[in-house]
């Protein structure tokens, strides 16, 4: 236990920014009534009506886009629309993109003919990570293990969609490879007097061979198979997109940004400038956020979900710029807490009421926060968030810490550096140890700590040769994002606050863990594709339903624990890269609430019923 040093400072004021007032009834509530929604139907060049394409809609100069997907007749529906000016598009994957300007209430009926794209290279630049990822070449187990390298080593901080839609030859992919092995997760360059990437070193001939190959300047090997469009529930998904103002000062200097994955047949955007982590909706509805990139501005920010305006706000580092965060949550009593560092890396308190900001820093005797930090609320009422070594609790009402430590943390391949962050309604606390695949638990009553081994990608293991596996066993310490190819990967998970189960998303054995909170009895949920589908962190919902983020593939995914069935939400952004996702369950209603932090843009999912849009179908055509 340690007094907490209340870094009490009322930082609530920063910078407003971004987003004129929106128009219409957006501003006046009386205008709703000459709202109009917007119909129409997508078909092929074929005359074909196309079911679960994408249709989206942004109001001129406006910093919102909605998007809906057709259904089985190829129609589309908005709900009502203030009157404006909008540009509309439909895209699906193998199509090329329709669109046009719309003036509504003039034009409230829109149909769109998409032709079929023809060029390889155009196919390509359109597809998501994971469908890249599972087009690579599997003919052989070398190239099984390759694939495997490029999947975990190759794109371990970014999604595959980014690299694999350029092409270069061997020379080309060595050279890049020879980068990789010396750099480490935030892209920065260690230097030439650094042990390399020993996983990329001893592999680096072969990779670029087998990328050469794959994406090289002759014929590819690569087989492409397109995933289903949405259809069900799933098409009857509505997403509104918020744009985050993006970082240009430092990151982009006198560059201007000029994609944002809105356009996917122009590929998977640069992340430059985008600093946008986490995020929650708060009380109200409106969206908060954490800023994780360096800036001079804002260390969390809010958007209005009414306007799409966004209101920044800093807390100083010692650097002079704003203190940076990462995770964030909203406790029971609609306050967020949110991880932040003016220099020895604390827990911040927002109340979004009052707005204003407090900061409690733990005491020197104990860790600081750390890792890639998550931060959660237990049933009690008490905040825990990721440390280096282990994880802290926080009480708001004594405002102490209680620390815990990971049972194991140095080993011969590295630190089992902390990585995801849970708590359980019980008011224990759960760690990701990701670099050794551990994870950790406290135990209240003792103040100790327990640990639970996950057990390897036993096929992985199976496909090394014994000299291979001698070899990735004895390698130098690893950087805590570089697995071996039989990791599994915990990176974040959450805790079912209605049961007594704790999801864990394994990023690298593409599978969710289950453990039993009381019992802790573990067993692995395969994704259904567990090679290119890659969860990240895994939010529960009141109906047990495990949500997660899979970052590689501009989608999220439901996981039904009663009926083992998977459902599949897709995102309208192409390289949306989202590293987490929270849940809204605000008047009976679900919404996913998705951060895009290669996109700087903050997705809000929600779900019409079938008599929603039988009702809306029926209104029309009044």
């Amino acid at each position: 236990m340690g007094n907490a040093q209340s870094l009490t400072r009322n930082w609530c004021l920063a910078f407003a920014i971004a987003a004129s007032p929106l128009i219409g009834a957006w501003q006046n509530p009386a205008a709703a009534e000459n709202d109009l929604s917007l119909a129409g139907s997508i078909s092929a060049a074929s005359g074909e009506k196309l079911s679960g394409v994408t249709v989206s809609a942004k109001a001129e100069g406006q910093t919102i886009t909605t998007s809906v997907f057709t259904d089985e007749s190829g129609n589309f529906y908005f709900s009502a629309m203030p009157p404006g000016k909008y540009r509309v598009w439909a895209q699906a994957l193998s199509f090329e993109a329709a669109a046009k300007e719309v003036t509504l209430p003039a034009a409230p009926r829109q149909d769109f003919v998409l032709t079929s794209i023809t060029d390889p290279e155009r196919q390509i630049r359109q597809l998501p990570g994971d469908l890249l990822i599972a087009a690579l070449p599997e003919e052989t187990p070398d190239d099984l293990r390759m694939k495997r390298l490029v999947r975990n080593n190759c794109t371990g901080c970014h999604t595959p969609s980014y690299v694999l839609q350029h092409r270069f030859d061997e020379a080309g992919w060595n050279a890049i490879l020879e980068l990789m092995k010396r750099v480490n997760v935030g892209g920065i360059f260690q230097g030439e007097d650094k042990p390399p990437n020993p996983v990329l070193e001893a592999n680096q001939k072969e990779l670029a061979a087998y990328l050469a190959r794959a994406r090289g300047p002759g014929e590819s090997a690569m087989k492409i198979k397109l995933r289903p469009r949405p259809s069900g529930e799933a098409a009857r998904a509505v997403i509104k997109e918020y744009d985050v103002p993006i970082e240009s000062e430092l990151a982009l200097g006198d560059r201007v940004k000029t994609m944002d994955g809105a356009d996917w047949g122009l590929g998977t955007p640069s992340r430059l400038g985008s600093i946008l982590h986490d995020a929650w909706a708060g009380p109200n509805g409106d969206l908060w956020y954490t800023v994780s990139g360096l800036n001079r501005r804002a260390t969390i920010g809010r958007v209005d979900a009414k306007t799409g305006q966004t209101k920044e706000f800093m807390v100083p580092a010692k650097n002079g710029l704003a203190a940076p965060t990462h995770g964030m949550v909203l406790d029971q009593q609609g306050i967020l807490w949110f991880d932040v560092n003016p220099g020895r890396r604390s827990l911040g308190r927002v109340d979004p009421r009052t707005e204003k900001i407090d900061v409690f820093e733990s005491p020197a005797s104990m860790s600081p926060l750390g890792g890639a930090v998550t931060v959660d609320v237990d049933g009690k009422g008490k905040i825990w968030a990721s440390a280096p070594d282990g994880a802290l609790r926080f009480d708001p009402q004594t405002q102490q810490f209680t620390e815990f430590k990971s049972v194991t943390f140095k080993t011969r391949n590295g630190n089992g550096t902390t990585y995801g962050m849970a708590a359980d309604r019980d008011g224990n606390g759960w760690w990701a140890q990701m670099p050794i695949d551990v994870i950790g638990k406290s135990d209240i009553a003792s103040g100790k700590s327990q640990e639970i081994k996950l057990p390897p990608v036993t096929a992985e293991l199976e496909r090394l040769r014994p000299e291979e596996r001698k070899y990735y066993e004895q390698a130098s310490p690893l950087d805590f994002n570089t697995p071996l190819p039989w990791s599994q990967g915990p990176r974040r998970m959450g805790t079912d606050k209605n049961g007594d189960v704790l999801w864990v998303g394994n990023s690298w054995g593409g599978s969710l863990t289950r453990i039993d909170t009381k019992t802790l009895e573990t067993s692995i949920v395969p994704m259904p594709d567990p090679g290119s589908q890659q969860p990240y962190h895994v939010a529960v919902d009141k109906n047990h339903n495990a949500w997660t983020n899979m970052w590689t593939t501009d989608q999220v995914a439901k996981y039904d624990p009663s009926t083992s069935k998977w459902s599949f939400y897709d995102l309208p952004t192409r390289g949306s890269e989202a590293r987490y996702l929270s849940l809204s369950e605000r008047d009976n209603k679900l919404e996913v609430i998705v951060p895009y932090s290669r996109t700087s843009k903050i997705a809000v999912v929600s779900f019409r019923s079938e008599q929603e849009v039988q009702n809306l179908k029926s209104q029309l055509r009044q």
